[in-house]
């Protein structure tokens, strides 16, 4: 009789213990990450009043099962439903991540100061000093480095995040060694035909993020298909030209070629001008032709008493008044460069030649695309790397290859659409950069970690490590949604896993929220409830029949 009081008191005992179980689960329903436990009963020693015999053959009897009375039941174990990922919660926060499982039960490990613990919670922030922590402890979140050399992650020993560092705030500043030029040059445009020609600005850098810009003149020659690129200048941060003064041969070893006699353009006869016996005539308002005598300086005087001095200029359509100037002033421009010209007698056309340096830009007259420049088949160096004259003495430029396969020769109703623009032709390869200051932090789906900066780079600032248990379900929970490996759950050893590696992954902006099921816990409870109650029921008839036992006597 007494040993049915205390089977009930077991059952009451390990009734409460699920009934705590059960609390706990409840009162965690909206707590980040947190994994349900369920209490498994298991009955108890048992009190054998007599053994189990087998059959007799002799006197024809059979065996007898043993007779044993059971002493209660206890709390066999307590199991964790670790395995079970719980919803997806939307924060839009950039540092929460949840993570999602494919093959295996992953954490993040975390270090509280003293040691290495795990968490399925992944609602980080990035404190004072840099590092990525949890939000609930400020218990560091930890992975793995980038190897200074080869800029690719070390997968070796975990160590903590610390993601904003101050040398992670800005990135390195890229010298431009590739630029594109590309668009329509339409011969019929009127800054093509000028004698500053059509104006390209390349903007680029140093490897220090200096800005400079260089300017490029593409001029017509008067042939067919065929123009001259010039470098005019190179103006840095000031908009002080630091090429000013150099000569044609000073200029040419960063661009070009010298060519001593270049063509700057081939005019024709104007309005009231003829060509007649190899002579020039100026052809009077009353018909009557004057033959023009060539002095040497770009002037002409005429025969025939009316003693009329023209000009170049004043002959021949599109030779400007600069021209003009050029060759009166001893046939020379304000840095010396000398300006020649030659008349064609029999045509009338005159021919002005110079000396600069420049790379010949010449396109397919049948189809209009793009032939040679320099009589290279795609490209020509700016060679800022070898610059001459004092400048660049700390070696801070690089070559800059210059593409112009992108060029066209059409017509475009005298609008030319061509430009220079840094970088090669995939847009991206060769641009430089100057200083960036970090704008923004992004995580991907396997943990690495990027800063991006105001001067377009996107830099590789770390992975976040995940660990894996052959057991998880035996790690050890120590508060704070964190977990301790334990001898049943399986050694961490200390390097981790990369959490894609099965095909998991981590998602920004969300969280793993609770896995407790409600529905479930009060149908637990109501069970527990009636067992507790059951039990209750067997203590207090046990007692009614020791007073029974006790009334028999009076």
């Amino acid at each position: 009789m007494m040993r049915s009081m205390y089977s009930a008191v077991s059952g009451l005992k390990t009734h409460q213990t699920r009934m705590d179980v059960i609390g706990n689960n409840i009162a965690n329903v909206n707590t980040v990450a947190f994994k349900s436990s369920s209490v498994t009963f298991s009955d108890i020693l048992y009190q054998t009043t007599s053994n189990a015999s087998g059959a007799n053959a002799t006197t024809g009897t059979g065996g007898v099962n043993a007779k044993q009375i059971g002493l209660g039941t206890t709390a066999a174990a307590t199991k964790v439903s670790i395995t079970s990922a719980g919803a997806s919660e939307t924060t839009g926060n950039p540092f929460d991540i949840r993570l999602t499982d494919k093959n295996s039960t992953n954490f993040f490990i975390v270090n509280n100061g003293s040691e290495n613990v795990f968490t399925r919670s992944g609602s980080f922030y990035v404190d004072g000093s840099g590092n990525l922590c949890m939000s609930s402890t400020g218990y560091t979140v930890m992975g793995w480095q980038v190897d200074e050399t080869t800029g690719e992650i070390r997968k070796d020993t975990v160590s903590a995040l610390r993601i904003m560092q101050e040398k992670n705030l800005t990135s390195a500043p890229e010298a431009t060694t590739q630029a594109t030029i590309a668009g329509v040059l339409d011969e019929n445009d009127a800054d093509v035909k000028s004698d500053a020609g059509k104006v390209m600005n390349l903007n680029f850098y140093d490897n220090l993020g200096y800005q400079y810009t260089a300017k490029f003149a593409i001029k017509a020659t008067g042939t067919d298909g065929k123009y001259t690129v010039e470098l005019t200048s190179i103006l840095d941060s000031n908009n002080k030209n630091i090429i000013d003064g150099w000569s044609q041969a000073d200029i040419s070893s960063l661009f070009g070629k010298v060519d001593t006699n270049a063509v700057v353009g081939k005019y024709k006869l104007a309005d009231g001008f003829i060509t007649k016996n190899n002579k020039i005539y100026a052809v009077t308002g009353q018909g009557v032709e004057v033959e023009l005598t060539d002095n040497g300086k770009g002037t002409f005087t005429s025969n025939g008493g009316t003693g009329k001095t023209y000009t170049l200029s004043d002959i021949y359509d599109g030779l400007s008044a600069t021209i003009q100037g050029y060759i009166a002033n001893g046939k020379k421009d304000e840095k010396g460069n000398p300006y020649n010209y030659s008349i064609d007698t029999a045509t009338g056309e005159v021919t002005v030649t110079t000396t600069k340096a420049s790379h010949e830009l010449e396109f397919d007259t049948a189809t209009g695309k793009f032939k040679s420049i320099g009589n290279e088949p795609k490209s020509v160096t700016l060679n800022l790397n070898s610059l001459t004259k004092g400048f660049n003495t700390n070696g801070n430029f690089s070559n800059i290859n210059v593409d112009f396969t992108q060029c066209l020769n059409y017509n475009n109703s005298g609008k030319s659409t061509i430009g220079a623009d840094a970088g090669a032709v995939d847009g991206t390869t060769g641009k430089g950069r100057k200083l960036g200051a970090m704008t923004g932090i992004s995580i991907d789906t396997s943990g690495r970690i990027y800063g991006t900066y105001d001067n377009g780079n996107t830099e590789l600032l770390g992975q976040i490590a995940v660990a894996q248990f052959s057991n998880a379900s035996g790690l050890e929970k120590v508060g704070e949604s964190c977990y301790r490996t334990t001898l049943n759950s399986g050694e961490f050893d200390g390097i981790g896993v990369e959490i894609s590696a099965d095909g998991s992954s981590m998602t920004t902006g969300e969280l793993e929220m609770s896995n407790v099921d409600l529905s479930s816990e009060f149908t637990s409870m109501i069970t527990t409830q009636r067992g507790f109650q059951a039990n209750s029921r067997v203590i207090t008839t046990s007692d009614t029949l020791l007073e029974e036992l006790v009334n028999l006597k009076r």
